[in-house]
């Protein structure tokens, strides 16, 4: 009996004819997919295993040249810079590695691929091994058809450096969908280099207005698909940047650290350092209504995670802020004020408060006096009263701080709180 005759027994030969075109419409006729047919209706099963592996490494190669040459020879630490390269400088355990590496392969296909490559290297590669079995053929090119030949060409990796050079144009397409979809399918070590970068233009001397915006609006959009890992190695970095004292860097910092809730990823000693004078900048402008909208915008900007050992001042001043103070107008008949600018700001902070910091609001209550004597005011108290509903709107606060805040709101048992705080 013949090799032909055990290649190609006629209850397989449709199902032959049908695997070996089950690729993607322009690998029909690949040269080396073209051979492998050719010696499998011969009986030639080695041949036609190296053939098949031929057009895997084929593919391969042209799907990672597409990708991001740049970044295989990052993950890869190799100098491609051709398609013969691969043939000179790559075996085909690196090329699939690094095509996992890049994206190109997914985990199950990498897996997949290097069982194919050791089908190859045993049957095609060694001449003494014994004869593959039909079933062996067809396995590793319905698995080579199913994971590479079969599936279309990865989207193309941004270059991080033309990229950014592109921000600094009239022309950089601010479409947000656009943006994200050139962020989101970078790989870490691509997203941890475009956040340096930026972060690094952003807080220069030198850089155009137009490229400060561009960056204010992609950087938000790049954090959101940035790991978590390359997040708190930005904040690492502005923690020691902050202790070199350059203030115009720190405060260039910090506001693009705002725009995208990043202060969450400083230590606290830093937090504290940035929390602290703004906090300390509100005391000490109380009723100075535009120096109260400043300040409370910047701390609005910082975010909800306040140092501990902030919170109990940061709460009280922006208490003190928000009820106001007792007075008279001829011009008009009113007897509440306060700095309109900074009231809706600081409802939507006390709308992020925990139950520690509904505490220390209960606290300041029953212990600052200047709060104490201004809430005797009908006005002041009533405006008192609305932070507190905001507070029992959330249903983390419970216990006595929830119950205090109950008799507060009641206007029925008005002199049982000002008793209970007397």
């Amino acid at each position: 009996m013949t090799n032909a005759e055990i290649v190609l027994p006629a209850e397989k030969l449709e199902y032959l004819q049908k695997e070996l075109t089950n690729v993607r419409e322009e690998l029909i006729d690949n040269k080396y997919i073209s051979e492998a047919r050719t010696v499998l209706q011969a009986g030639g099963l080695r041949s036609a295993i190296g053939c098949y592996w031929n057009a895997v490494s084929d593919d391969l190669r042209r799907k990672v040249m597409h990708r991001s040459l740049d970044l295989f020879n990052k993950e890869m630490n190799k100098n491609v810079k051709t398609y013969e390269d691969f043939q000179n400088h790559v075996t085909d355990n690196d090329l699939i590695e690094g095509a996992y590496k890049i994206g190109v392969l997914s985990w199950e296909a990498k897996k997949i691929m290097h069982q194919s490559r050791e089908t190859r290297n045993i049957f095609d590669g060694h001449p003494d091994s014994s004869d593959p079995s039909l079933f062996k053929v067809l396995n590793m090119i319905a698995d080579c058809n199913r994971y590479v030949l079969s599936q279309e060409y990865p989207i193309p990796i941004i270059n991080v450096n033309e990229y950014i050079t592109k921000m600094d144009t009239d022309t950089y397409d601010k479409h947000e969908l656009a943006v994200e979809q050139a962020f989101i399918d970078l790989p870490g070590i691509y997203k941890g280099e475009m956040c340096n970068k930026l972060f690094t233009y952003y807080i220069s001397d030198t850089i155009s207005t137009r490229f400060r915006a561009n960056i204010e609006f992609s950087y938000p959009i790049l954090w959101r698909v940035t790991p978590k890992e390359i997040r708190l190695q930005v904040g690492q970095r502005f923690d020691k940047m902050y202790l070199e004292g350059d203030s115009q860097k720190n405060e260039k910092g910090i506001e693009l650290l705002t725009q995208i809730d990043g202060l969450r990823y400083l230590t606290t000693t830093t937090r504290k350092l940035i929390y602290e004078p703004k906090i300390k900048y509100l005391e000490e402008s109380l009723d100075d209504w535009n120096k109260e909208a400043a300040a409370v915008k910047d701390l609005e900007a910082f975010g909800s995670v306040v140092p501990d050992d902030c919170i109990s001042r940061l709460v009280t001043a922006l208490t003190l802020t928000y009820v106001g103070y007792k007075g008279s107008s001829y011009q008009y008949s009113r007897t509440a004020f306060y700095s309109n600018a900074a009231a809706p700001r600081i409802s939507r902070m006390f709308e992020k408060f925990d139950n520690k910091s509904a505490g220390e609001f209960v606290i300041t209550i029953k212990t600052n006096a200047t709060l104490k004597s201004r809430i005797m005011g009908a006005a002041q108290l009533k405006r008192l009263r609305t932070l507190s509903g905001i507070l029992l709107n959330k249903p983390e606060i419970k216990g006595d701080t929830k119950t205090f805040l109950e008799l507060l709101v009641d206007e029925n048992k008005t002199k049982d709180f000002y008793y209970a705080i007397s």
